[in-house]
C-alpha cells in the first residue's frame, strides 16, 4: 500500500502554529504543576521514606536550586543552539528524571532526582516565552497566545493542589511524579513534529564558558542561601557568606561578560527598561502570588481543617475566573486600553484580595470573604500575568528573545524563593512570639497567616509602584531585530 506524502505532512503552517502553542504550554504546565502538586503530598512522603522535619524541605529545595541556576544559561543556550532544541531536551531530561523520582525508594535518591527534575524544568522554561514570542509576531495573534500561556501559568497553582490531593489520596505521593511521564512523552514527540526551530546566532565566534560557569555557580549559590536562610537565619554566618559569595560572582560574571567577544549575556539586554522594569515587577506579583499558594493551603488545612482535595476546590474561584479571561477577554481589553492601564488594575485587584485575606480568622467562614478574595486574585491575575509578559517583551531583539525569556523567568523564580523565603519565615516567628505570649496554636498560627497575607499585599503593591514608575505601555508588541540583523536588511535593500 503506497503511503502519499500528504498523509503524513504536518498541519498548515498557521494551524501548526497554534497546535505547536499547546505542545509547548504542555511542557509549561509540567513545569507548574510540580511547584504546587508536591507541597500537599509532602506529609506522605515524610511518612513513607522517613524524612527528618529538616531533610523534607530537600523535596523543594533541590529542585529550586537548580531550577533556579540554570534558567538563564537556558534561555541563552536557545538563542546560540536553537530553541527547540533546549525545551525538547529539557523535556526529557524532566519526564526520565520524574519516572526516578517517583521510583525512589529512600530520601537520598528522592533529593538527587528532584535536583535533575530542576535542570530538566529550566531547560523548557527557559525558552518558553521566546518560543511564542517568535511563533506569534502580530500583536493580536501574540495577545492570545499570551492568554493561553497566562492560563496555563496560573491557573496551573490551583490545579496543582487539587490533583496533588487526589492523586496522594486516592493512590499514593507516587503518582505525582509518574503522571508527568505521559505528558512528557507526548510534549516531546508532538513538539519534535511540530515545533520550528530558529536559526540560532551559533557558536562559530566561541562559546563564554567563563560566563557560563560564573553565571550557574552564582545562581546555584545565591538560591542556596535564599532556601536555607529561613533554617539558619537571615543574618546568620552562612547566609550572608553564600550570599555574598554568589554577589560577587556576579560581579565577576558582569566583567567578563563586558569583555569577552561572544557573551553568554550581552549586556545590552540590561539597558532594556521595558524587560527589566517588567521583570522586577514580575518578582514582587510573583512572590505574593506564591505566598498566596503556600500560606493560604496552610491556612485552610490547619485553621479551617480542609482536606487536600478540599484546598484544590477552595482555590478554584481563582482557576475559574482566571479561564474566563483568558478566552480573550483579556487580550481584547488590553487592546482597548493598553498593557499597562490593564496591568494597574490587575496588581490593586491582586492587592485587594491578599488584603481581604489578612483579616481571615479562626471563625471566618469560607463565603463570602474567602470565596471573593480568591475570586478577585483570579481576576487580578488574568488582568495581569499577559500584560506584564506583552511589556517585558516588547523591545527584545529577536537574537536575544531567549535570553530575555530565561531572565524574566529567572526573575519570577528569585521573587518566588526570596519572597515565600522571606514572608514565611515572618509569618513562623511571630507565631511563635504568640505562643510565647499565652495565645493558642490556633490563635497564633492564624495570626502568622494574617501578617503573611498583608505583607503579600505590600510585595504586589511594590510591583503595582514599579509599574506606575517605570514602565509605559508598548504601542504594540513587537519582536525588534538585533543591531547585526539590521545592518542586513539595510544592506539588502540598498542592493
Amino acid at each position: 500500500m503506497k503511503i502519499h506524502s500528504s498523509a503524513i505532512r504536518p498541519p498548515t503552517s498557521d494551524l501548526r502554529r497554534w497546535v505547536a502553542l499547546v505542545v509547548v504550554c504542555l511542557g509549561q504546565l509540567m513545569i507548574v504543576l510540580d511547584s504546587t502538586i508536591v507541597n500537599v503530598a509532602l506529609p506522605a512522603i515524610q511518612r513513607d521514606l522517613h524524612f527528618t522535619q529538616a531533610d523534607l524541605t530537600w523535596v523543594v529545595n533541590a529542585y529550586l536550586i537548580t531550577y533556579g541556576s540554570f534558567l538563564l544559561l537556558a534561555g541563552r543556550a536557545g538563542d546560540l543552539i536553537g530553541r527547540k532544541k533546549v525545551f525538547l531536551a529539557g523535556v526529557i531530561v524532566f519526564t526520565v528524571t520524574s519516572a526516578l523520582t517517583g521510583l525512589a525508594r529512600d530520601p537520598a535518591t528522592l533529593v538527587a532526582t528532584r535536583a535533575l527534575q530542576g535542570l530538566g524544568g529550566a531547560l523548557s522554561a527557559g525558552v518558553i516565552i521566546a518560543l511564542i514570542v517568535t511563533g506569534f509576531p502580530k500583536p493580536q495573534e501574540r495577545a492570545q497566545a499570551m492568554s493561553v500561556l497566562t492560563f496555563v501559568v496560573a491557573g496551573g497553582g490551583s490545579l496543582g493542589l487539587l490533583a496533588g490531593g487526589l492523586l496522594t489520596q486516592m493512590i499514593n505521593w507516587h503518582w505525582i511524579f509518574f503522571i508527568n511521564v505521559p505528558i512528557g512523552v507526548g510534549t516531546m514527540l508532538l513538539g519534535w513534529w511540530l515545533i520550528e526551530e530558529n536559526e540560532g546566532i551559533g557558536l562559530s565566534q566561541g562559546v563564554d564558558i567563563a560566563g557560563s560557569v560564573l553565571i550557574s555557580a552564582a545562581l546555584m549559590i545565591g538560591v542556596y542561601a535564599i532556601v536555607t536562610a529561613a533554617g539558619q537565619g537571615w543574618t546568620s554566618a552562612h547566609t550572608i557568606g553564600f550570599g555574598g559569595a554568589a554577589v560577587a560572582l556576579i560581579a565577576g560574571f558582569i566583567v567578563v561578560e563586558s569583555r569577552v567577544k561572544n557573551p553568554i549575556m550581552p549586556l545590552r539586554i540590561l539597558r532594556l527598561r521595558s524587560l527589566t522594569g517588567a521583570s522586577t515587577a514580575r518578582a514582587f506579583l510573583v512572590a505574593g502570588m506564591f505566598t498566596n499558594f503556600f500560606i493560604g493551603a496552610l491556612y485552610l488545612q490547619h485553621i479551617k481543617g480542609f482536606s487536600a482535595i478540599g484546598i484544590g476546590l477552595a482555590f478554584l474561584p481563582s482557576t475559574l475566573a482566571l479561564a474566563t479571561l483568558s478566552v480573550g477577554i483579556t487580550a481584547r481589553l488590553m487592546a482597548r486600553f493598553g498593557a499597562r492601564s490593564l496591568l494597574v488594575v490587575g496588581l490593586l485587584t491582586i492587592s485587594s484580595a491578599l488584603i481581604l485575606l489578612s483579616g481571615a480568622d479562626e471563625q471566618t467562614s469560607y463565603f463570602p470573604r474567602i470565596f471573593a478574595a480568591y475570586l478577585l486574585f483570579g481576576l487580578g491575575a488574568g488582568l495581569s500575568f499577559m500584560p506584564i509578559l506583552t511589556i517585558s517583551m516588547s523591545e527584545v531583539p529577536a537574537a536575544d528573545a531567549g535570553l530575555a525569556s530565561g531572565f524574566g523567568n529567572l526573575s519570577m523564580q528569585m521573587g518566588a524563593s526570596v519572597g515565600l523565603a522571606a514572608l514565611g519565615t515572618i509569618s513562623t516567628d511571630h507565631a511563635k512570639s504568640l505562643v510565647a505570649q499565652g495565645a493558642s496554636l490556633s490563635s497564633a498560627l492564624t495570626g502568622g497567616y494574617q501578617i503573611a497575607f498583608l505583607l503579600a499585599a505590600a510585595c504586589v503593591a511594590a510591583g503595582l509602584l514599579v509599574v506606575l514608575l517605570v514602565l509605559r505601555s508598548p504601542s504594540a508588541p513587537h519582536i525588534q531585530r538585533a543591531p547585526q540583523e539590521e545592518r542586513a536588511t539595510r544592506l539588502e535593500d540598498a542592493a
